[in-house]
């Protein structure tokens, strides 16, 4: 072949793949396009492009499309997921986003192994993975039958594995089927668009499978999610807020598990917080939002809470305390005194298991007189979590910083942190411990027995003892007994004492192989 016509079957060659280049790319077709643009909704590209860094996205599997029915291949660019790596705030990560033009971004042959790829990837070179979730679950007739079963559903041993060695981010973008709902429930962060669902399977299935209608919203929307399930731990109003928010979320998190969590600029922590004592009532029976007392001890506007609205008995967050990233475990008086329930506990478990994977020291504020206790509590196998939570407590290799700020009764006085329970334990002089309240003591005592208003008194007082700090101080139970308002000092000064030097700042990561719910 004669030099010109060589180098014209290569311009042919640089034309075809410039055409099928730009055909993936179209996705589903304008029209289908326009509609998502009309409805304020971004498409799997615009997704990425909001996500990552402008111009680091470098595509993986651009030119993939269906391994099933010969006909599809035209018609599933990229099939139906956009894989690759990217960049956010100049840091790389691995990023999947479900193209629901393409054949409701279900799952195949293909875009699956685009997605194990991608996954091994990350994991292997330390780089947080970011799922962007649309999509009607498995694709059919792909999956039916024996064969369409083996193939599709069994050819990853390691699809469903997390052993949390990088950051996991995921969004609730649309419907959320299938693997989209699978991923999200085994993502350390979930961000929910309202008006979005998650579920098991559609609701046309599920109307099916129970013999009733179903809708859509009470099958897996944000509502359910946000404040009965805690399966998300934010919710917001638009694609562009949700992705904003694991940008966020992204930025208190190490790339992976063998560095510690990145600093932000060192901020002045020597100042009082004097807010504190406005906050703070002076009666122990008056409730407060314990969120106003964290805003006091971290950083400005650096609070990154988890599931606000779900286990509304604890607040946890993540934070930063002169710069330093931490995880905040906190009591919120504001909701049921204080007491812990069985949302809370599993609230915490889930927030502690993050922590420990990702190196992340916590701080836990104190001010809960016990656990709900009753029936409802018992159904939900209430005595099961309080130990998931205490044995997550006590497997935490990070640093542990506790401070009793009022009440800490029974059981959750160890489940907060007291005891040994955390490397170093201060009080405020507002502290009390006990195992129980002097007058519920009495009554229990009492209970179902004639007992007269004398003899009551007199018990009451042998229940009562000394609560204070300085009991506990005397006997070397806290190490600190300080003034409110020197808090945010103490914090930053002890979780520097306390860092892992001899590890580099890394914990032993006990908890990476915990389940994600349980």
């Amino acid at each position: 072949m004669s030099r010109a016509n060589e180098s014209k079957a290569l311009t042919d060659r640089l034309a075809e793949l410039a055409e099928r280049e730009h055909a993936a790319r179209q996705m589903g077709g304008e029209a289908k396009l326009d509609r998502r643009r009309r409805q304020g909704v971004l498409d799997a590209r615009s997704r990425i492009d909001r996500l990552v860094d402008p111009g680091s996205f470098s595509e993986s599997g651009l030119l993939a499309v269906s391994a099933g029915n010969e006909k599809d291949r035209a018609r599933t660019p990229a099939d139906g997921k956009v894989a690759g790596f990217g960049r956010i705030d100049g840091r790389r990560v691995a990023v999947v986003s479900n193209d629901f033009t393409v054949k409701g971004a279900s799952s195949s042959l293909t875009n699956m192994k685009k997605i194990g790829h991608v996954k091994r990837v990350a994991t292997e070179r330390g780089m947080p993975l970011v799922m962007l979730g649309e999509s009607s679950g498995a694709r059919m007739p792909d999956n039916m039958g024996a064969r369409g079963m083996g193939t599709m559903l069994g050819n990853d041993p390691q699809q469903y594995v997390r052993r949390r060695e990088t950051p996991w981010a995921s969004a609730i973008l649309g419907q959320c089927f299938g693997s989209s709902a699978w991923y999200s429930c085994m993502a350390d962060f979930t961000v929910m668009r309202k008006g979005a669902i998650m579920a098991v399977a559609s609701p046309a299935l599920a109307s099916l499978a129970i013999g009733q209608k179903v809708e859509a919203e009470d099958l897996g929307g944000w509502k359910l999610h946000d404040e009965v399930t805690g399966l998300v731990d934010r919710v917001v109003d638009t694609d562009e807020a949700a992705l904003d928010e694991i940008r966020r979320f992204l930025s208190y998190m190490p790339s992976h598990c063998n560095e510690p969590p990145p600093n932000g600029e060192p901020l002045p922590v020597d100042d009082d917080v004097d807010a504190i004592l406005d906050i703070l009532p002076d009666s122990r029976k008056r409730g407060y939002d314990v969120r106003k007392i964290i805003g006091c001890l971290v950083d400005p506007q650096s609070f990154f809470e988890f599931k606000p609205r779900f286990g509304r008995t604890a607040v946890t967050g993540l934070a930063r305390i002169g710069g330093r990233v931490v995880g905040i475990v906190a009591n919120n008086p504001v909701a049921k005194a204080g007491a812990l329930d069985v949302a809370g506990c599993e609230k915490v478990t889930r927030f502690l298991v993050t922590c420990d994977s990702f190196n992340v020291p916590l701080v836990m504020l104190v001010d809960t007189p016990g656990f709900v206790i009753g029936i409802e509590g018992e159904r939900q196998k209430a005595p099961g979590k309080i130990m998931n939570f205490m044995t997550a407590l006590q497997m935490c290799t990070v640093p542990k910083v506790s401070v009793i700020m009022r009440k800490s009764y029974g059981q959750a006085y160890l489940n907060m942190g007291g005891g040994r329970n955390s490397d170093e334990v201060a009080a405020w002089p507002t502290a009390e411990v006990s195992f129980m309240d002097a007058d519920f003591a009495t009554e229990v005592v009492t209970w179902g027995r004639e007992v007269s208003g004398s003899d009551k008194q007199a018990i009451r007082e042998s229940m009562s003892f000394d609560t204070s700090c300085y009991g506990l101080a005397e006997i070397y139970a806290v190490q600190t007994v300080l003034a409110p308002q020197a808090t945010r000092r103490y914090l930053a000064e002890h979780l520097e004492i306390h860092q892992a030097r001899s590890r580099g700042g890394l914990g032993r990561r006990h908890l990476a192989n915990w389940p994600t719910t349980y």
